[in-house]
């Protein structure tokens, strides 16, 4: 398709290379194919490596200081600041670097829900990212895609890279938001995940002015309809804990709670697959296919099959795949007021309980502290599990204060009365090293009893240390799971390491 038709002039792309707009998935791998991006799994699934970046390099993301943003972005180490001259600096030459290019154009939409729907458009220097933002956001149909006019715009150049010491930036890698010009560019990265998160971050800057409080979380409806939420952190287990083959999906990532009820932002879903296996995820297992895009796992160089296994890349091996590859997936993806939410959190520490029940004010501590530990691989850096505080369980995306976001959600659960739990899908038996992951067939039994009313009806103990009220039994789960102390054989350890936890919940919750 012509550089005319896609007016890429506004962007001040004077382009001489070939521009490609909205290529089915066939054609992209094609592509892609071609270009020597990646290459096909035995499963079909489109299989590339992203080099030097294999997660999110918070320490590279900036928000361009303007004095329309500037008294609404609660700047800092997550938010950090960019001045306009520098940002435009790095856009000429970036728009310049892609003069004789060939490009790919990706037209759609963020958020399922039309009343609060974002045009975007995505422009890619490789053709396999253009697949992976096809399949992960909400794709146009042939109508939509004469009509579209996109209201932000993400441009991604992995093989351009900044200057630190002249354009400011902490890397030869950058994610630069320009709220004031609906824009987002990328460079340096390879990683992809970094175009699905810069659309979350638009998102979550945009929809709080329309009262919508955007949700890092997946979720999913049962038969009667209700709609259940996993906030979480990656790698806590949002997307295997609602990928659930008794409910539909809704999705697995990214969602708005507005007076209407929830909605996915994306049409697509990015699981992690590091160790996966089809005997406990068989709906992702079987979403790996041709059309799919699989980061850094490492294939049999004879067979192509693959090794979920193997993290010599990363452990942050990733699948991308349309919700439509998940069967019954709830398409368009919107749902009612949710009647249960789970706060996940992957404990290294080996302390907190495996499932807690949770009161308003409770729910609100735990948003805002936003408890988990990074697992290895999701950002640069990090090789082992890192105790982290998140405020509502995304910071790195949230450009607004967390403050602003948990009095959204607060009001929401105050008013549709949810059912909140804090659900631990991290170690138990002692910290990491020492203890063992909890089982995820006993994380889905405390997912299931929450969810049919089991533990409504159930007998609790308070915590004497978490001060929350814990189920003394569980269906299908071993009674002494539910105690952590009793899963450690040194109980003192526990004691010490439990109220070291607490201090550093104290300690964070002051600075918030």
């Amino acid at each position: 398709m012509s550089e005319a038709k896609l007016n890429l002039a506004y962007l001040g792309i004077h382009h001489t290379g070939e521009v490609y707009r909205n290529l089915t998935p066939v054609e992209l791998v094609e592509q892609s194919l071609k270009r020597g991006e990646g290459i096909l799994s035995d499963t079909g699934a489109l299989s590339v490596e992203t080099g030097k970046y294999t997660g999110r390099s918070p320490k590279d993301k900036f928000i361009v200081d303007t004095e329309d943003v500037h008294d609404q972005i609660a700047w800092g180490s997550i938010n950090m600041p960019m001045d306009e001259d520098h940002y435009d600096k790095i856009y000429q030459r970036l728009i310049a670097y892609l003069e004789n290019r060939d490009l790919f154009v990706f037209d759609g939409y963020a958020g399922a829900d039309r009343n609060y729907t974002l045009p975007i458009r995505v422009i890619n220097e490789y053709a396999w990212q253009n697949l992976f933002v096809h399949q992960l956001f909400i794709r146009p149909t042939e109508v939509e895609l004469t009509e579209h006019q996109a209201e932000f715009t993400v441009i991604c150049a992995p093989g351009f890279c900044a200057w630190p010491k002249s354009d400011g930036t902490n890397s030869e890698a950058f994610i630069i938001v320009h709220f004031g010009r609906k824009q987002v560019i990328i460079g340096g990265s390879n990683y992809a995940g970094e175009i699905k998160k810069a659309v979350f971050s638009a998102m979550n800057f945009l929809l709080t002015d329309q009262h919508v409080c955007p949700m890092h979380c997946s979720a999913n409806i049962g038969e009667s309809g209700d709609v259940a939420l996993f906030f979480g952190l990656s790698g806590t287990g949002k997307t295997t804990l609602s990928a659930d083959p008794n409910r539909r999906l809704i999705g697995d990532d990214e969602h708005g709670w507005s007076p209407n009820g929830v909605f996915n932002f994306e049409g697509g879903c990015y699981a992690k697959c590091i160790n996966l296996k089809e005997e406990y995820e068989p709906q992702i297992w079987n979403a790996i296919r041709f059309g799919s895009v699989v980061e850094n796992v490492v294939l049999d160089k004879k067979t192509h099959q693959p090794d979920y296994s193997d993290d010599s890349l990363t452990e942050n091996t990733r699948a991308a795949y349309p919700i439509d590859y998940i069967p019954g997936a709830v398409i368009p993806s919107l749902g009612g007021h949710p009647k249960t939410i789970f706060f996940l959190t992957a404990d290294a520490f080996g302390v907190m309980p495996p499932i807690a029940r949770l009161d308003k004010e409770q729910s609100m501590y735990y948003f805002l502290s936003g408890y988990t530990s990074k697992l290895a691989g999701t950002e640069r850096g990090i090789v082992a599990p890192e105790a982290t505080f998140s405020a509502c369980f995304g910071s790195p995306f949230l450009p607004r204060d967390p403050h602003v976001y948990a009095a959204l959600l607060g009001e929401l659960i105050e008013t549709h009365q949810t059912r909140v739990y804090l659900l631990n899908t991290g170690w138990t038996g002692g910290p990491y090293g020492e203890g063992h992951r909890i089982s995820l067939k006993y994380t889905r039994a405390m997912v299931t009893a929450a969810l049919n009313g089991e533990l409504d009806q159930v007998a609790y103990v308070n915590n004497p240390i978490f001060k929350i009220d814990v189920p003394i039994a569980v269906s299908n789960v071993p009674a002494e799971l539910m105690d952590p102390r009793q899963t450690w054989q040194d109980k003192e350890a526990y004691d010490r390491s439990a109220k070291h936890l607490i201090k550093m919940f104290e300690k964070n919750y002051a600075a918030l």
